[in-house]
């Protein structure tokens, strides 16, 4: 049993720097299998080898940029089981989801399935599985687009006519691997765009901005201790403002700091308290 994904390097003549490809690849199959593994075995791995159940395997290589495919493999009847149960869809919606969590972007929108796995395997072991993708593997999984400033993108191949993309990386979220906290208190205007009730991580688009931006609760406030009333402030938001026209969307005042990469973009606003809603 296996499922197919494709690593992309952009590249103008079908080519890419070996070392550097190679890193890349690395990446790729390191933070795959680590996220296979935390959901299949409810386990974070500290170490991959190769006599793990969950594996990958190399494909074909294709042109379009420098492409290669890749499989991710299970070796275990009671892996393949929990697998089956999720399936592949959901299961490529986690391994978006992830990625894209390390690296503080917006992931593809969670499918029931996809979030009764994701509820299933509870908040400490989904936040040490971030923490893990961020010590290495995905630094090394941005080695081509660090050293030669070319995008890279992680893609489910679903046939050799149909892929989805998981994650894209460059240089800019190569940037959030390593963010400097700045307490600087701010009061800020949101609209929320999305909320995990769990961990009260979520996206929020600032008032007047185009991008939405991702937010979470200091470690010192917990979201799951915080009031409901104040917790209900929240999906009360997201909820009036879905199906709702962007400039009909209702506002919360908030009182935040911030994570920022070298170059000062915001990546992540911690929330402290709300000001207003």
């Amino acid at each position: 049993m296996s499922i197919n994904f494709d690593i992309v390097m952009d590249s103008e003549d079908y080519s890419v720097d070996m070392n550097s490809g190679l890193d890349t690849l690395r990446g790729a199959s390191e933070s795959v299998r680590q996220i296979a593994t935390t959901i299949l075995e409810e386990r974070v791995p500290q170490k991959l080898t190769p006599e793990s159940k969950v594996r990958t395997n190399l494909k074909r290589s294709f042109k379009g940029s420098f492409g290669q495919q890749f499989s991710l493999d299970f070796y275990d009847e009671s892996i393949k089981k929990r697998f089956a149960v999720i399936g592949k869809k959901a299961f490529t919606e986690l391994i978006s989801y992830f990625v894209n969590e390390a690296l503080y972007q917006e992931s593809l929108e969670l499918s029931p399935k996809a979030e009764k796995a994701l509820e299933r395997l509870g908040i400490e072991l989904e936040q040490n599985l971030i923490k893990q993708l961020q010590k290495s593997s995905l630094d090394h999984l941005h080695t081509v687009s660090n050293n030669f400033n070319q995008d890279v993108k992680l893609r489910y191949r679903l046939s050799r006519e149909k892929q989805t993309t998981l994650a894209n990386l460059d240089r800019t979220t190569y940037a959030t691997l390593k963010p400097k906290t700045d307490k600087t208190k701010l009061e800020i205007t949101v609209s929320i765009t999305r909320l995990n009730i769990n961990t009260g991580n979520g996206r929020l688009l600032i008032q007047g901005e185009n991008e939405t931006v991702a937010f979470g609760f200091p470690p010192q406030k917990r979201y799951q201790e915080l009031k409901l009333a104040a917790k209900r402030c929240f999906s009360e938001n997201l909820h009036t403002n879905n199906g709702t026209l962007d400039e009909e969307w209702k506002t919360l005042k908030l009182r935040a700091y911030t994570q920022r990469t070298n170059s000062g973009r915001i990546i992540k606003y911690w929330i402290e308290g709300i000001i207003d809603a």
